[in-house]
């Protein structure tokens, strides 16, 4: 996301290259580039020009200190605005009533219902017990998808196929959860567009009745500024809580995301960075702004390691690291919990330098599929046992997993080495002496 943003948002930073001092004039030609590049990314156009003022002023009230360079300064400026364009610091969800009432709105095709199944997922993750309501009474097979998704998130979902009233199936959906004591009830709506009285009537009927403590309005990000127009007519309708973007991980522009709290003011509350129903990030405007100036998330990248790797788990796998004992089993667990991060590109993105190494490589999301391949194509012998895989059983392998020999040779010889550093750095004392004898830096 955001490619296109960062490139020229580059190219405006080396006006400033080379700079001794920031000047009413450099400035001005910075702003210009830096307004072209928001304008290109989709950014409403008042919102450019007032941000870019901003930072203009902000930036020759400066001193440059002499140990920071103007294109330094003029950063960290960016960074702080673009965060507070953004709205600041990330907003939760109120989730103090019990039962808490969730409506989900948004235009057709927007991705609401899938956005039910990841919030009631993230809600399950957090300890809630949450219940999804399907009241999209239009759309054929909404409610079949609604149950799929409950299926696969382990959620419960109500629904009623022989009533075609979205203000009857909400109301005997919020019955249904306080009977079952489900604390949060998430309940999904057909999608509508903003001119079309009779249903923008009925969205807002379904409000009334129901009372909800949130209102999410679910925008998809790659329709740039008309996500905007459509937030604000919404908006006036409903009065949401906050916004929803989905398929950011598919807009390299990124305006909807820079424009819309400044528009319609209220906060971004989550976005959808693909197509797994993990892929559900909270928003972090100062994250966010770190990523579109390629300074990379590493706060966002531990948090999703953190939801994918359980501590009893790992401390099993220590144990077995410690002995020797770490085997393919193990090894195909662990591709599996990296995979449901997120995709790979995204993920090598939030590491600080490395975004804007990676933004020409093509990473394909089955990065690991030949790996997978071979690994399924072991027997559960072999995979507990690597060391007993000599030259006939290497044949077997590659041959039943679509691969060459030396490509099962090449993993084999790069899992031994992986376990041997895995050993040493299990052990505390043996990787403090390894530290002691790596080879020092020279001084300057």
């Amino acid at each position: 996301m955001f490619e296109n943003l960062q490139d020229k948002l580059d190219r405006a930073f080396k006006v400033l290259k080379g700079q001794g001092s920031i000047t009413e004039i450099n400035v001005a030609e910075t702003m210009k580039e830096i307004r072209k590049a928001l304008l290109d990314a989709d950014v409403n156009y008042k919102t450019a020009k007032t941000f870019t003022d901003q930072v203009k002023e902000k930036a020759l009230g400066n001193n440059v200190l002499t140990s920071i360079s103007p294109g330094q300064l003029l950063t960290k400026i960016m960074n702080d605005e673009l965060a507070a364009l953004m709205g600041g610091e990330a907003t939760e969800l109120d989730l103090k009533n019990n039962p808490t009432i969730i409506l989900i709105a948004g235009l057709n095709g927007a991705g609401k219902t899938t956005f039910t199944g990841k919030l009631a997922l993230h809600l399950k993750s957090k300890g809630k017990k949450p219940l999804m309501v399907a009241g999209d009474v239009y759309r054929p097979a909404a409610v079949d998808q609604l149950q799929v998704l409950g299926e696969q998130v382990g959620v419960p979902v109500y629904a009623n196929k022989e009533s075609k009233d979205p203000v009857a199936i909400a109301l005997e959906g919020i019955a249904e959860g306080k009977r079952n004591n489900n604390n949060v009830i998430i309940v999904d709506t057909a999608g509508r567009l903003s001119i079309d009285e009779a249903l923008m009537n009925e969205i807002s009927e379904v409000k009334a009745q129901t009372k909800p403590h949130e209102i999410l309005f679910v925008v998809d990000s790659m329709t740039g500024q008309d996500a905007v127009n459509t937030a604000k007519v919404f908006n006036d309708r409903l009065d949401f809580t906050g916004v929803v973007l989905t398929k950011l991980d598919g807009d390299t522009r990124g305006g909807a995301a820079l424009s819309i709290k400044s528009v319609v003011d209220k906060p971004i509350k989550f976005i959808g960075t693909g197509e797994k129903m993990e892929a559900l990030d909270v928003f972090y405007p100062d994250r966010m702004a770190s990523r579109i100036l390629g300074m990379g998330d590493v706060v966002s990248l531990v948090e999703r390691a953190q939801q994918q790797f359980d501590e009893k788990q790992a401390a099993e796998l220590q144990k077995k690291i410690r002995k020797n004992k770490f085997d393919f089993n193990d090894f195909y667990g662990q591709i599996q919990q990296i995979k449901k991060m997120g995709n790979m590109k995204d993920l090598m993105g939030m590491i600080p330098g490395v975004g804007k190494m990676m933004k020409n490589v093509d990473i394909d999301d089955d990065a690991f599929k030949g790996v997978e391949s071979i690994i399924q194509s072991m027997t559960p012998f072999e995979r507990e046992n690597p060391d007993s895989i000599q030259q006939s059983r290497k044949l077997r392998i590659a041959k039943g997993s679509g691969n060459k020999l030396e490509d099962v040779t090449k993993l084999l010889k790069q899992f031994e080495d992986m376990r041997k550093v895995m050993k040493q750095f299990s052990n505390p004392a043996a990787a403090a002496k390894m530290m002691r004898n790596m080879p020092k830096m020279p001084q300057r």
